[in-house]
């Protein structure tokens, strides 16, 4: 049996009710109501939130987990039945379960933890009795990070940090491969995104993920060149991925790296 808790519900006006039998007959055949999440019930004992939402463009079921929360979401074509969601959801609980048990420690932006950047680790290390922002220490082991300032702020230092490096790594990264394609980037946007690494618009604007700069660099060149292909190439035809290969001839290298590693870099900074 499929076990869950109803949490959120789409609103609804309910009408007056006529005492006309057509009207009551054609009520009691109206769909059910299709919640905005419910609170699902593992096998493990664990309860996992669900998200629902209904796409256009959808043809079938899916679930996926998100890669920022320990949430999911269930997406149902437009034309989806709640029972059909529902059976589709009893038979992917196991899978659900086990992507849970998988997924990496989350691993905050503290004094102690171990991040990588540019692929290789670096320890964070607070130093209160410094003035300064951030900055990177050749002392010990390994890199450290030192954070200087109230340890309030040794999160979001870290984080604005990171986004800073990303930037200067990725900004000669987009002028290089522009230039060998003969095209051009009119704006690059840094966001946090949850499904993708990038994205590029027909105008020209790129958006990368800051999170790329804790891949190794080849990975941060692999990304670049594929939005930068888009610039040609908006879409992911046999042109496209030429493209890609014109101007990064390792790209699969970075393209199995990310798919294989790329969830775990939303794990540092929870």
């Amino acid at each position: 049996m499929l076990a869950f808790t109803l949490s959120v519900h789409a609103g609804r006006a309910i009408p007056a009710l006529d005492s006309s039998p057509l009207i009551i007959r054609a009520l009691t055949r109206r769909r059910p109501v299709i919640p905005e999440a419910l609170d699902l019930d593992l096998m493990d004992g664990r309860r996992v939130r669900v998200n629902i939402r209904k796409a256009q463009r959808a043809r079938r079921y899916t679930l996926r987990l998100l890669a920022s929360s320990d949430e999911a979401v269930l997406t149902l074509p437009e034309s989806g039945r709640w029972a059909e969601a529902l059976a589709f959801l009893e038979r992917h609980r196991g899978w659900l379960s086990d992507r849970l048990e998988r997924r990496p420690e989350r691993v905050p932006f503290t004094h102690g933890s171990i991040i990588p950047l540019r692929g290789l680790p670096h320890l964070i290390c607070h130093r209160p009795d410094l003035r300064g922002t951030v900055w990177i220490s050749a002392i010990g082991d390994i890199p450290q990070l030192c954070v200087a300032g109230a340890s309030e702020h040794v999160s979001r230092r870290v984080c604005d940090f990171l986004k800073r490096e990303a930037r200067r790594d990725l900004e000669p990264a987009v002028g290089l491969h522009a230039t060998r394609l003969g095209v051009k980037s009119t704006a690059i946007r840094l966001k946090d995104t949850k499904s993708r690494w990038g994205s590029c618009t027909s105008n020209g604007v790129i958006s990368f993920s800051w999170r790329i700069v804790m891949a190794p660099p080849f990975v941060l060149d692999y990304l670049v060149a594929h939005e930068v292909s888009h610039l040609r190439e908006m879409n992911h035809s046999i042109h496209f991925w030429r493209t890609v290969k014109e101007t990064c001839p390792d790209m699969a290298l970075g393209r199995a790296w990310l798919k294989a590693n790329g969830s775990t870099l939303h794990a540092y900074g929870a």
